[in-house]
C-alpha cells in the first residue's frame, strides 16, 4: 500500500492515538516517552514530550476524563544495528511493570496500578476503554534468559482492578466490537487471535471448557509474532504483524488477509480522519509513524475522538 511518512527518528514508537484536533500521541517504548505529533505549515510534522514516564510505554487511550492512561512495561534492552532498534529481554532496572495515568493539560503522571491483588503485574501492553467508562488491558508477561513470566488479561472499573484471564502466553491487543459483547485479543509469540464473549461488562462468558476461555479465531503459519490492534467499522481486526511486517486483517470467523509494510516490527495502527480512513501505522524498529487510506473506515474509539 502506499503510505507517507508522518515522523521519524522515534525510539520504537508504539500506541498511537488520533487526538480530536488531528494531532497525533505516540508512545517511544525506548524513549520512555509520551510524544505529540502535530502538522505544520510545512506540511512536516513537528513533536514535543508530553510526559517523561520513564520504563517502557506501549498502548494507550484516551479515558473518559479526558486523561492519557498507558500501559508500561517498565522497560527492555535494546539492540541497534544497521538503523534499526530491536528489544530483548529486561532492563537492569525492572522492578515490575504498571499502568498509568497521564493528565495532559498539566503533565501530571500517576501510577495506578502496578499489581492485581498479590500478582504482580509484569509488561502491561495494550488498552481498550468500553462505554461504561471502564478499560480492559493485557499484561504480556516477560521473558528472561531461562524463564519467563505468564501473562494475563485484567478488567478497571471505578478504580478497582479484577482478573479476568490468567495465565496466557503472552496476550498482547485489546479491542472490542462494536457492540461490545466480544473482546479481541492477540496472543504475539504462537500468533493467535482469541475472542471472548461478554456477558456484561468486564464478565467474560466461557465459550470453552479449557483453561482460556475464549474462541481461538485463527493462529497464523509459520512465525508471525501478533502485536497491538485496532476494529475497522466492518469488524474485522487489524493486527500489526511481525516477521511478515505489515497488518493482518482478521475476519470474525478466521478468514485473513496481510498488507505487507517495510518493518519487521509493525507493532501497532489506530484510525483518524473525517472518514475514519487514515490509518497510522507504527514501524517501530526503524523509528517512523506512516499514514495511509486504509479500504475500510475505523471504528470509532468511545473516548477522545471527533
Amino acid at each position: 500500500m502506499d503510505f507517507t511518512i508522518v515522523a521519524e527518528g522515534l525510539r520504537y514508537p508504539d500506541g498511537p492515538i488520533v487526538q480530536p484536533d488531528g494531532a497525533l500521541l505516540v508512545a517511544e517504548t525506548a524513549g520512555g516517552a509520551i510524544t505529540r505529533l502535530w502538522p505544520s505549515y510545512s506540511g512536516k510534522y513537528k513533536s514535543e514530550t508530553v510526559a517523561d514516564l520513564g520504563g517502557g510505554p506501549t498502548g494507550a487511550a484516551l479515558g473518559k476524563d479526558s486523561a492519557l492512561y498507558v500501559c508500561n512495561n517498565a522497560g527492555s534492552e535494546w539492540i541497534e544495528r544497521h538503523g534499526r532498534i530491536i528489544p530483548v529481554g529486561v532492563s537492569s532496572d525492572y522492578a515490575g511493570g504498571r499502568v498509568e495515568r497521564v493528565d495532559l493539560s498539566t503533565g501530571k503522571i500517576e501510577t495506578l496500578f502496578d499489581h492485581c491483588g498479590d500478582h504482580a503485574l509484569r509488561a502491561p501492553k495494550d488498552i481498550v476503554f468500553d462505554r461504561e467508562g471502564g478499560f480492559w488491558f493485557a499484561d504480556s508477561g516477560r521473558t528472561y534468559a531461562r524463564m519467563r513470566d505468564h501473562g494475563g488479561l485484567y478488567y478497571v472499573v471505578d478504580g478497582e482492578i479484577s482478573e479476568a484471564v490468567y495465565p496466557l502466553l503472552t496476550p498482547c491487543g485489546v479491542g472490542l466490537s462494536a457492540d461490545e459483547k466480544t473482546l479481541y485479543v492477540s496472543d504475539t509469540l504462537p500468533g493467535r487471535l482469541w475472542a471472548y464473549t461478554l456477558a456484561a461488562p468486564g464478565q467474560i462468558a466461557s465459550d470453552n471448557e479449557g483453561e482460556n476461555p475464549g474462541r481461538l479465531v485463527c493462529t497464523l503459519p509459520g512465525e508471525q509474532p501478533l502485536d497491538s490492534l485496532a476494529l475497522d467499522s466492518k469488524g474485522n481486526v487489524c493486527v500489526a504483524t511481525g516477521g511478515n511486517g505489515g497488518i493482518t486483517v482478521f475476519t470474525a470467523n478466521g478468514l485473513h488477509t496481510h498488507r505487507a509494510f517495510p518493518d519487521l516490527h509493525v507493532s501497532n495502527i489506530c484510525f483518524g480522519g473525517a472518514d475514519m480512513r487514515d490509518a497510522y501505522i507504527t514501524l517501530a524498529s526503524v523509528g517512523q509513524v506512516i499514514k495511509t487510506r486504509w479500504p475500510e473506515s475505523g471504528m470509532r474509539l468511545n473516548f477522545g475522538m471527533y
